[in-house]
């Protein structure tokens, strides 16, 4: 049975550590691959990305496989939140053998940060090595297959989409060959998700063709109420969606590559706009290697199509679970509270 997340692909797990309160809306998200890693590709399309260790998935280079892929709030400073990564997978002797001891390894540990800073009021506070820990702890103690925590948790709980809540989202499908595709998306977008002369998202326009729009007060009612919390907020300086896809597919680095890079259409289909220079939009890809994919050159199609679908799905997700946000760092209502729950 699937969860329709991240999880359905077997073996992977996904931890969140969220801290609200007191200054506090931030948050680290955390990927675990299964024991003996997954090949793994970044593409990175907004022109203010922070990220860490994403030289090492040029399949140019050395590295081949990798453990553990974090999503963090708190700008560059959240990524310290991988120390912590490293930390714990090196204590599970997991990472690139680099001597003749079992315990000798370098874990690599590649990290993307979204702007989040001063949301829950204190700028200085954001993600250490510590929540870093605390994630990867949390996702290695889940089981196989679980269902993923959605909204304002982990790397979303600061996160907003335009003038709305954002958050963490996810979702997945088994392809007529039987190999299972799935994404995680971080909706922290500069861009809108939302049109707001007709209330419906971006992305579930897209995907279904057709919505149920809400009525004409409802709309009066939402604009009034974007208009009153932009008054109150500082103009957003950064923002960033972040997205992990993955797939128990037998890909290779080039081959997880060029699923990273289709995957940014899912972004562009559900936020416009879109890879903006202050935006830090990147994507990374997963492949366990569990189900062989077919000897045939266009056998990767049905994944690329697939993992920019599931981007988008996630995204309407995780704008869809978000939760309101009155705080000493700003407000930004959820789409639910604008525009209902249908």
């Amino acid at each position: 049975m699937t969860v329709d997340a991240l999880t359905d692909v077997a073996g992977v797990r996904v931890g969140h550590a969220t801290r609200r309160g007191d200054g506090w809306l931030t948050g680290t998200t955390v990927v675990l691959a299964p024991e003996g890693g997954a090949v793994a590709a970044v593409d990175v399309r907004g022109g203010g990305p922070g990220t860490k260790e994403t030289d090492a998935l040029d399949p140019r280079n050395v590295v081949q496989r990798v453990d553990a892929i974090v999503l963090t709030g708190g700008s560059a400073y959240g990524l310290d939140a991988s120390s912590g990564v490293m930390a714990w997978l090196e204590e599970q002797g997991r990472g690139v053998r680099v001597g003749p001891d079992p315990a000798h390894v370098v874990p690599v540990v590649p990290t993307a940060c979204l702007f989040d800073l001063g949301r829950g009021g204190n700028f200085r506070a954001r993600p250490d090595a510590a929540t870093g820990r605390t994630a990867v702890e949390a996702a290695a103690a889940t089981a196989l297959g679980v269902r993923v925590p959605e909204g304002c948790v982990g790397a979303g709980a600061g996160a907003v989409a335009g003038r709305l809540k954002g958050g963490v989202g996810t979702a997945s499908t088994v392809l007529d060959s039987g190999i299972t595709v799935a994404a995680l998306a971080v909706v922290n977008a500069a861009g809108a998700v939302v049109d707001s002369s007709t209330g419906a998202l971006y992305g579930e326009l897209l995907l279904r063709g057709r919505v149920e729009y809400p009525e004409e007060r409802v709309l009066e009612a939402a604009r009034r109420r974007l208009d009153e919390a932009a008054a109150k907020n500082a103009p957003p300086p950064l923002n960033t969606t972040l997205a992990v896809v993955a797939t128990d597919a037998g890909l290779s680095m080039a081959q997880a590559q060029k699923l990273a890079g289709t995957a940014h259409d899912g972004i562009a289909r559900a936020v416009r706009p879109v890879h903006l220079m202050h935006d830090g939009d990147t994507v990374f890809a997963l492949a366990t290697g569990a189900h062989p994919l077919a000897e045939h050159p266009l056998a990767l199609n049905d994944i690329l199509a697939a993992g920019a679908d599931l981007v988008t799905r996630a995204i309407v997700r995780g704008v869809r679970a978000a939760e309101s946000v009155d705080g000493p760092g700003g407000v930004w209502p959820s789409y639910g509270e604008l525009y209902g729950a249908s």
